[in-house]
């Protein structure tokens, strides 16, 4: 009998062991960014949610794909979920970099009515690659840095502009600025020789780059919030029951709230502690806004031709109040 109940008790292990699923999610962000963080929370909010049947492992920092490399990984089904910023994608197709238009959404109230007319067809069109979204959440604004106070567009005029991307190389040339490329870890040394004297980022690099040390103005234009993506591959997820389908999906939302909260809360407090650490923080002037909200135009239809008739919806969605 001994025996016997030994027997079972390995049979009911090689069972538990069985029903048991393993997903591995790799991101291109560190262990300490807040995104990071927020996945995290959700992989363990899944375990306890499905009592240790389905377990997240999470990859942080392009520690098992490269960022660029994460989407594609998922698509085709190498790894089960993964996380990657949207616009990372929008060569692939332009309906990705919506919430990187500059000057449009530039709030989070904002930025979450553009999600909303944005997500019903970014969706389908990840669907249509096998991935389905479970949630997103923004990181904060991109804001103005500047080593001199700017009161007036005619300010920016044969300024040196950091660009980093077509979008800020393009700001620069509207702002009749000079489009100098320089890369966030060669960000101090280009102010130390005066390569750079204004520039797009989020109070997030300001605080964890300490660019205060070396800038002195900062206004918080927020230009746009994009989102990172946390994803499943559509196969993955099916081949789950649906207990566990359901606990995912309760987890994801719990995610995106809690991550949206997490960003507008943090990006307060980075612009306080800029404050704090002897920077100037000031509201741009009306007519900056007005020249950057032209700006924001101007790049918006550059998108929609670029996006066609899916494009014109989601903007037309978003600009109905």
């Amino acid at each position: 009998m001994k025996k016997l109940a030994l027997c079972m008790t390995a049979a009911l292990s090689v069972c538990a062991a069985h029903a048991q699923v393993k997903w591995d999610l790799p991101t291109g962000y560190g262990a300490n960014s807040f995104q990071t963080q927020n996945v995290q929370q959700f992989a363990n909010e899944v375990d306890q949610l499905t009592g240790g049947k389905l377990k997240i492992t999470l990859h942080p920092g392009g520690s098992l794909y490269k960022a660029n490399e994460i989407k594609r990984a998922v698509q085709t089904g190498q790894v089960p979920s993964a996380e990657f910023i949207l616009s990372g994608a929008s060569n692939e197709n332009p309906l990705f970099g919506v919430d990187s238009i500059p000057f449009l959404a530039t709030s989070y109230a904002d930025s979450k009515r553009l999600y909303m007319a944005a997500k019903p067809l970014q969706e389908k069109l990840l669907a249509s690659q096998g991935v389905k979204v479970l949630f997103t959440v923004p990181w904060p604004g991109q804001s103005l840095y500047s080593l001199k106070p700017v009161s007036t567009p005619a300010d920016f005029s044969g300024t040196k502009m950091r660009a980093y991307n077509p979008a800020t190389t393009r700001i620069a040339q509207l702002l009749k600025a000079q489009p100098v490329t320089i890369q966030l870890s060669e960000l101090g040394q280009a102010l130390a020789t005066n390569t750079v004297q204004n520039f797009l980022t989020s109070s997030a690099s300001g605080v964890e780059s300490k660019l205060y040390e070396q800038v002195k103005y900062f206004y918080p234009v927020s230009a746009w919030l994009p989102r990172n993506a946390t994803v499943v591959n559509q196969k993955a997820f099916d081949a789950l029951e649906k207990p566990l389908q359901d606990a995912v999906l309760k987890a994801a939302a719990a995610a995106e709230e809690r991550g949206w909260a997490t960003s507008e809360k943090l990006d307060k407090e980075f612009i306080k502690e800029l404050s704090a650490k002897g920077m100037t923080v000031a509201e741009p002037s009306d007519s900056i806004k007005k020249e950057l909200a032209s700006i924001g135009d101007t790049m918006t239809a550059d998108w929609i031709k670029s996006a066609g008739a899916e494009g014109q919806a989601v903007i037309d969605a978003y600009r109905k109040k």
